[in-house]
């Protein structure tokens, strides 16, 4: 096992832990897109399982869009090579994302929301307990900041989440883990990566911008990065504006008098 692959075993195991994500005999889908984020993240979990750090019982789930150009021979032979059991699902997505979204505008939102519903759909037809995702710390720093300048919302992307309509268990054990680790990894196994041609070619993302200005403002101080994940375990209300969080109406009535 490479210096990489340890650093991200360790941190999977980690979150795992100190959020409660498994439980003996869950049943799980880890969803695969062909990234080299999912597809790390598989082959991790993969081997936890085989050698008995998680008795759970793993399915890899795809969903083919019906993106021009999707091929995902190589990755059919991947997971049957490597024993892991998969489904590829194929749903017409692709075709409402290109009638709806006005041209010149980024897909990724609607795409992401259609992807998301067949996602739960299939967990829950198929009575799954846990829903796997591999998003990163990387993708959560990125995630409160797009929220902030463009949604005005301080969110992000939670660890373990309950779904709105109580059905669905989502998990992220790789929010400890960063990008670069993950690529090095991902390049020392030489993924089968499924390029997505859909958004691939929109330049000036969102996302985009957002990585860019946190590479920048690392250049000058590395913590960056972490202080911004850390940030998210470290909220003070009564230092915010949300009402519904910390009464600022009210705060006046707690102040203790000074003795004359």
């Amino acid at each position: 096992m490479t210096a990489v692959e340890k650093k991200l075993h360790f941190y999977i195991t980690k979150a795992i832990a100190d959020y409660k994500m498994l439980k003996q005999d869950d049943k799980v889908m880890i969803c695969l897109s062909g990234g080299k984020d999912s597809f790390s993240l598989v082959k991790i979990m993969h081997d936890l399982v085989q050698r008995g750090i998680y008795d759970v019982h793993l399915l890899a789930y795809t969903l083919d869009q019906s993106q021009p150009g999707w091929d995902d021979s190589k990755m059919r032979n991947y997971l049957e090579k490597h024993n892991i059991k998969y489904v590829i699902e194929k749903r017409d997505t692709y075709s409402v994302v290109i009638n709806k979204v006005p041209e010149n505008k980024t897909y990724c939102s609607l795409c992401s929301r259609l992807r998301r519903g067949n996602i739960y759909r299939f967990a829950r037809e198929n009575k799954i307990d846990k829903i796997i995702l591999g998003h990163h710390r990387d993708d959560v720093i990125e995630s409160v900041l797009m929220s902030m300048l463009y949604q005005g919302k301080i969110k992000s992307m939670p660890p373990k989440l309950l779904t709105e309509d109580k059905q669905n268990v989502v998990i992220r054990p790789m929010v400890y883990c960063q990008e670069n680790d993950i690529a090095r990894f991902a390049k020392e196994q030489d993924f089968p990566i499924v390029p997505c041609n859909l958004c691939g070619s929109q330049e000036n993302l969102k996302r985009k911008q957002v990585k860019h200005l946190i590479h920048e403002l690392a250049k000058q101080n590395p913590k960056v990065p972490q202080n911004l994940f850390s940030a998210l375990n470290n909220i003070v209300p009564s230092h915010l504006y949300d009402s519904n969080l910390f009464d600022l109406r009210e705060c006046d009535q707690e102040r203790i008098p000074l003795p004359i």
